[in-house]
């Protein structure tokens, strides 16, 4: 069958290929929160989804001042691995955007990162987040997820993805670099 834009939904989800999927529901109002669901199944026919309580599971939320900090990454990253597949792009918006699962997971594994951090330390957690590759993001998912995944886990691996995010890597000092030059020195000599 030949994909067509009404097959795909949000970014890259295509209840076609799999219903396992992630649905982030963004607010229109700041002060309340973002939710990133992670979905098992998809009502057909129907672009506005119910959360099933017993079947949904919530992943994270964080404040929509966070969110705003990372949905501009979040868009380009995926759009550019969506485009070179020749699959329709996507676009946040207020309400419900549901993300195909590979990707969902990398969203998710950011969104941990940074639910509980100072705001000021979100761009080295966007930075080093796009330093990893989507397995290595995929992997840090899963660990994290099978340990303390749900909404209310914040201990262990999350926490770890948090520290690992948003405090790497240390800025280079002059220190550093004369260091590493001079090693390289030596090796060659």
């Amino acid at each position: 069958m030949m994909a067509t834009k009404r097959n795909y939904y949000g970014f890259g989800f295509n209840p076609l290929e799999s219903q396992h999927h992630f649905l982030v529901l963004i607010p229109r109002a700041q002060n309340d929160k973002v939710i990133i669901y992670e979905r098992f199944s998809w009502q057909d026919d129907r672009e506005e989804q119910t959360i099933n309580v017993r079947d949904d599971r919530p992943k994270v939320q964080l404040s929509k001042r966070k969110w705003k900090q990372i949905e501009e990454t979040l868009r380009v990253e995926f759009n550019e691995r969506l485009k070179s597949k020749k699959i329709f792009v996507g676009r946040w918006r207020s309400g419900q955007v549901p993300v195909q699962r590979l990707l969902g997971k990398e969203m998710t594994l950011l969104t941990w990162a940074i639910e509980d951090c100072d705001p000021s330390v979100i761009p080295v957690a966007v930075k080093n987040w796009l330093g990893l590759s989507p397995e290595e993001r995929w992997w840090l998912f899963t660990m994290t997820n099978a340990a303390t995944g749900h909404i209310s886990d914040k201990r262990g691996w999350r926490k770890a993805i948090r520290y690992a995010l948003t405090e790497n890597p240390l800025e280079e000092t002059s220190r550093q670099l004369s260091f590493f030059d001079f090693s390289t020195r030596n090796i060659t000599k």
